[in-house]
């Protein structure tokens, strides 16, 4: 037997929905989804449509295709957008005459369209929805049932009109009594754009998942270029970058690849942004539910905190330890039971738990959830399992706000000092001046923010947060400062600040990645947050002082740890500008201290 597309029906057993459940849904070193995603949704799709053998699905997934089966009506329809675009759509049409909401799911940026999540959206189903899950214009790879037609808009108007399109052919087709959107990833920055724009004022709620709320500032903030997470998207689309971008679009993205034209850039991406329409949003009153990770690779946490801040609509903030999509890719892709810890599909039950109240008027615990729910980084407690690495027995704590704001109670200064110019400097609680520390500039060290794009926060979220050795970091390239070891630890709440002065040998640009880390007694260490910045206009042997913040934390520094600065000029994850093999000079400002505010809570 054969799915929709003409592959070969998998055979689904326990141990690949305990693969999902163990390793999450991104898979190897580069962006790719695991291979038993796809093929529980491959599976469930021939289920549900009747052309694959019900015995390839474990029991639960079984009677789950098999109870939608049978209510509801399966059609993997083709929607026409303006000017004759088809979009690839998976519907689910509830059965009898009772008026009932629709979920419509735009898919994420990936090369299969809606088809990975296919138990996301039958589980929508068993909860009484009809669902319409689509992809995007121009994502997919030819020759799938789930690809559709055009060239990518990247969240633009173009989008924003086929999401109204969509809220029209659900009018038709399945009648809803009330419309709401949730998307993960791509899907969620098209949900809160639709829904801001759609001219009839049709969507009723909105949940956004790994979401962004600020598209410009994720790709270009500080002066730095987000060149990696770009390079990666731009190679999973499923084509060849001429393929599935319009000339405007390559134009945009050769200036992002060239650091040319830069404030189009910046304006192209705005335009794309939910914060930008956040009065919208507000004045509609949409009720938006927001999550987000802590190591966020491809759209950093504190823009998405800043959007949702300035919402006034009912609202509610989750914030995950991991990466994109880690914490809720593995509840939307066939993990029914059988958990390997507890708490593992809490983010995605309470994104549906979101929905049920403001769509099926539930009498949930949803009115009396916190504004904020924040998760301690690597609060959770762990045991080794057999062949390495450890499992969660307990979950990360996570802690109630009214605000993100209400996060930080005060804050601390730490100053950098120069420990006479050899060996690393110091974080203390007294000013020092007159001291300068340099390093040789361009080159990657082993203090970086993570080894791969989603891959090291997707380890963290299981249990398996990157080890760093900071007695090995390559101290020609890079400048490292420690506290002593802290007494009562510190509760690490909101973004730290930096402040220090810097001059290059040669050249007028220099970029500067901060690194905080909480070093244990042993000298191991975990990353807490990291922020690059690059200054331009510079005049070389002339120091200027630099001022910025690093991306918000909620961690909490043990007892009897240090805390750790460093600072180099080159990380995967963003462009560098400067003089490669030259020297860059940090001390401290002629006018003030170079210092490290940290924020508690």
């Amino acid at each position: 037997m054969t799915t929709a597309g003409g592959e070969p029906t998998p055979s689904v057993t326990d141990a690949t929905l305990t693969d999902i459940a163990t390793q999450g849904i991104w898979r190897g070193a580069s962006l790719d989804i695991n291979p038993s995603v796809l093929a529980v949704a491959r599976a469930l799709l021939a289920a549900v449509q009747g052309t694959g053998p019900d015995a390839a699905l474990p029991e639960e997934l079984r009677e789950l295709a098999a109870g939608v089966r049978q209510r509801a009506e399966v059609t993997l329809p083709r929607i026409t957008m303006e000017g004759g675009v088809s979009l690839s759509a998976f519907s689910i049409k509830q059965g009898g005459s009772e008026s009932r909401p629709v979920v419509i799911v735009p898919a994420g940026w990936n090369p299969y369209g809606w088809l990975p999540f296919v138990f996301g959206y039958l589980s929508l189903a068993a909860r009484g929805y009809h669902v319409l899950a689509y992809t995007p214009r121009g994502i997919g790879t030819p020759g799938l049932v789930s690809t559709s037609e055009g060239f990518i808009d990247v969240g633009g108007p173009v989008d924003w009109a086929d999401g109204s399109r969509v809220i029209d052919y659900a009018e038709e087709h399945l009648a809803p009594s009330k419309v709401g959107f949730l998307g993960l990833s791509y899907g969620s920055g098209i949900s809160q754009l639709v829904a801001a724009h759609d001219r009839r004022k049709r969507v009723a709620a909105v949940a956004a998942l790994s979401t962004w709320g600020n598209l410009a500032t994720s790709l270009y903030d500080h002066g730095t270029r987000h060149v990696e997470a770009v390079r990666l998207l731009v190679g999973f689309t499923g084509g060849e970058e001429h393929e599935k971008f319009d000339e405007p679009t390559r134009q945009i993205l050769q200036y992002f690849r060239d650091g040319q034209n830069l404030d189009l850039v910046v304006k192209w991406g705005t335009d794309r942004s939910p914060e930008n329409y956040v009065g919208i949003t507000n004045e509609r009153r949409i009720p938006t539910y927001y999550s987000n990770t802590w190591h966020e690779g491809l759209f950093p946490v504190g823009e998405a905190i800043d959007t949702f801040e300035k919402l006034t609509v009912p609202k509610h903030l989750n914030l995950w330890i991991g990466d994109h999509g880690a914490p809720e890719g593995t509840g939307i892709s066939g993990v029914p039971t059988g958990l390997p810890f507890p708490g593992l599909l809490t983010p995605i039950r309470e994104a549906y738990a979101w929905l049920d109240h403001h769509l099926l008027d539930a009498a949930n615990e949803v009115p009396d959830w916190p504004v904020v729910n924040s998760q301690v980084m690597f609060t959770y407690k762990t045991a080794p399992v057999v062949g390495g690495g450890r499992l969660i027995t307990t979950p990360a704590r996570r802690e109630p706000l009214d605000s993100w704001a209400d996060a930080t109670v005060s804050s601390e200064a730490w100053y950098l000092g120069g420990n006479g110019g050899n060996g690393d400097g110091t974080l203390s609680d007294k000013p020092s001046k007159g001291w300068n520390r340099s390093f040789t500039a361009g080159h990657e060290t082993a203090a970086t923010a993570m080894d791969e794009i989603m891959a090291t926060g997707q380890k963290e979220w299981f249990g398996n947060p990157k080890e760093y050795r900071p007695a090995a970091f390559e101290r020609n390239r890079l400048l490292l400062w420690s506290t002593e070891a802290l007494a009562g630890g510190r509760r690490i709440r909101g973004s730290a600040g930096i402040r220090l002065a810097v001059s290059v040998e040669a050249g007028d640009a220099a970029t500067l990645v901060a690194y905080l880390f909480d070093v244990a007694p042993d000298g191991s260490a975990r990353i807490i947050t990291h922020e690059p910045f690059t200054a331009t206009g510079l005049t070389a042997g002339t120091e200027r002082t630099l001022d910025w913040k690093l991306q918000p934390a909620a961690y909490d520094l043990p007892d009897g740890h240090r805390l750790a600065l460093v600072v180099n000029s080159r990380d995967k994850l963003y462009a560098f500008t400067g003089v490669p093999d030259s020297t860059t000079t940090i001390t401290s400002p002629a006018q003030g201290e170079a210092v490290l505010e940290l924020p508690l809570g």
